[in-house]
C-alpha cells in the first residue's frame, strides 16, 4: 500500500514578489511606496505567483511589471484595461492587477477605463494619480487643476480637470476608493479591500512626482495639515476629522456642513458612513476642492462605495456554456454570412 507524502510550501514574503531589476524610479518617487506595500500584502493573499498578473500601460507607473516577480506585461499606452480584459475573460482563475496613471487611464485609455468598470470585470485597477505627466517630463494630465503652469501650458491649463472617483461612480463602477503613497498603513488596508471585492476595483493613488509636481498632495500627507483635511471613511461610523477629532461632518439636506463636536453637537448627530449607499457615495465624491460658505471640506479617504454585481467573464462563461449545450458547436461560416444576403448583378 503506497503512501501520499504532502510536501509543505515554504510562506512567501515580500523578498519573493521582488525581482532582480533595478528599480528606476526618480530617488524619493511615491512609487517606491505603492510598490512596498503591493509587495507586503501579495504574501497575505495565499495566491501562487503563478496566478498573479500585473499588466500596466506606459507611463512611470507603467514600469511596476518589471519589479515584481510574478507574471506581467508592460503593454501599450492607455490600452491596459482592454488587455487585462481580454485576458481575465480567457483565463478568469488568475488574480489581475492593471497599474495605470492619471494620463494612461484618464486621457488616451478613458474610453477603456470606463467600459472596463461597466462590464465589472473583476480585476484589480491601481490609478497612481500625480496630476502631472512625468514620464514625458511635465506636461499637464487630465487631473492637473486648472490655471497649472506646465512645459505644455505655459500660460496655466485652462482644461477642467477630471474628479478620477467621480468618473468611476458614473461608470457605475462597483468598487470605489481613495488612499496616498505617503500612509502605508491605510495604502496596504486598501489594496486588501480591493483584492477582496468581486468585480472591479478602482482604487485612485495619490502618488508624489517629487520632479514635476511635488508637493501637489502635501497638504493631506504633512503632519500639521493632514488631520483637518483628510476624512478617513470607516464603514458604520460617523465622519470625524482633525487633530482631536473635535470636528464632523453632518447632512443639511443633500448637503455636507463642517460642524464642532461638543455644545449640544454629538457624533450621534453626524453623518454615518454607509459604503452601500449610492447616493451618499455621490455626495462624497464629490467632496473634492469645494469649499462652501459653510466651511472648507476635508478630503476623504477610504472605501466610497461597494456593491454586488455579476462578473462580465462568469456572465460569458455561462452563456457560452448555454449556447454548446443547446445548440452544439457553431458554425462560422454561418455567423459570418449572417441573415441578411444581396444578390450582385
Amino acid at each position: 500500500m503506497s503512501e501520499t507524502t504532502t510536501i509543505s510550501q515554504p510562506a512567501l514574503t515580500a523578498k519573493d514578489f521582488a525581482t532582480d531589476q533595478e528599480v528606476r524610479w526618480c530617488p524619493g518617487c511615491g512609487d517606491y511606496s505603492i510598490l512596498a506595500q503591493v509587495q507586503k500584502i501579495m504574501p497575505t493573499l495565499g495566491i501562487p505567483k503563478e496566478n498573479i498578473v500585473i499588466i500596466s500601460g506606459i507611463g512611470c507607473s507603467s514600469r511596476f511589471p518589471y519589479y515584481m516577480e510574478t507574471y506581467g506585461m508592460h503593454s501599450i499606452h492607455g490600452r491596459a484595461t482592454a488587455i487585462a480584459s481580454g485576458l481575465k475573460a480567457s483565463r478568469p482563475e488568475l488574480s489581475v492587477w492593471i497599474v495605470t496613471g492619471d494620463g494612461d487611464s484618464l486621457s488616451i485609455g478613458g474610453n477603456h477605463t470606463i467600459h472596463l468598470l461597466r462590464r465589472n470585470m473583476d480585476v484589480n485597477i491601481m490609478l497612481f494619480n500625480n496630476q502631472i505627466y512625468g514620464l514625458t517630463k511635465g506636461q499637464y494630465s487630465p487631473t492637473s487643476e486648472e490655471h497649472k503652469i506646465t512645459k505644455s501650458s505655459p500660460f496655466g491649463s485652462i482644461d477642467h480637470p477630471f474628479n478620477p472617483l467621480a468618473l468611476a461612480m458614473g461608470a457605475d463602477a462597483t468598487f470605489i476608493a481613495r488612499t496616498m503613497d505617503r500612509d502605508p498603513k491605510h495604502l496596504q488596508q486598501s489594496l486588501l479591500r480591493s483584492h477582496q471585492h468581486k468585480g472591479a476595483s478602482f482604487l485612485e493613488i495619490y502618488q508624489n512626482c517629487n520632479i514635476f509636481n511635488d508637493g501637489a498632495f502635501e497638504i493631506f500627507t504633512e503632519k500639521a495639515s493632514k488631520p483637518v483635511e483628510t476624512l478617513f471613511l470607516e464603514q458604520g461610523k460617523p465622519l470625524v476629522f482633525g487633530a482631536k477629532q473635535e470636528k464632523g461632518i453632518r447632512l443639511e439636506g443633500f448637503k455636507p456642513v463642517v460642524v464642532e463636536l461638543g455644545n449640544g453637537i454629538s457624533a450621534d448627530d453626524l453623518w454615518v458612513h454607509d459604503e452601500k449607499d449610492f447616493y451618499k457615495a455621490q455626495i462624497l465624491v464629490r467632496m473634492f476642492d469645494s469649499p462652501t460658505k459653510e466651511g472648507h471640506l476635508p478630503r476623504p479617504f477610504g472605501v466610497f462605495y461597494e456593491t454586488e454585481r455579476p462578473c462580465y467573464e462568469e456572465v460569458m462563461s455561462l452563456q457560452l456554456e448555454e449556447v454548446i449545450a443547446s445548440k452544439g458547436k457553431g458554425n462560422l461560416d454561418k455567423l459570418l454570412r449572417g441573415n441578411e444576403t444581396w444578390t450582385i448583378v
